[in-house]
């Protein structure tokens, strides 16, 4: 995924020293309860679409883009569907990155599944039942989104 200038301009002050930063994701849920999913160019993975908060952009703003960025579709923002710090991760080049997640359930509200962009190699929508095999903390906030619950899943 391609990195954000700002975070470009951070890591040259502080190299690959841990950076907390706040990731947007979304669970896009069709009119049948199908998800819609993107293989990612990084690692050709399959996933929710999302990506980084930049500094002054609404969280509920930027997953729209980045769903919109990533797949084609656009969306609507139904709620927050969970809040979760993830574990500290190493990128390949030696970065050091330890995400607080903001998954929001949202629905496809137009567009096209496009794939064209340089972060996705595929995009489609899977049945609940026939997802593809991905990490477990991606498929917690497909449940999570799923549930008719309205307050967020907050992981203590």
């Amino acid at each position: 995924m391609p990195v954000p200038d700002f975070l470009l301009a951070l890591r040259d002050h502080v190299g690959h020293g841990l950076l907390p930063l706040v990731g947007v994701t979304a669970v896009v849920i069709g009119e049948n309860g199908d998800i819609l999913l993107h293989r990612r160019a990084d690692d050709g993975r399959w996933a929710t679409p999302g990506g980084i908060l930049e500094p002054g952009e609404q969280p509920a703003r930027a997953v729209v883009r980045e769903v919109r960025e990533e797949t084609g579709i656009e969306v609507e923002v139904e709620r927050l569907a969970s809040v979760v710090g993830q574990e500290p991760h190493t990128y390949p080049n030696g970065d050091r990155v330890q995400f607080l997640d903001l998954a929001f359930r949202c629905r496809a509200v137009g567009g096209e599944p496009d794939a064209g962009g340089d972060e996705t190699l595929e995009v489609r929508w899977f049945a609940p039942d026939a997802l593809p095999d991905m990490p477990p903390r991606i498929l917690a906030r497909i449940a999570n989104a799923r549930e008719d619950d309205p307050a967020p899943y907050f992981l203590v």
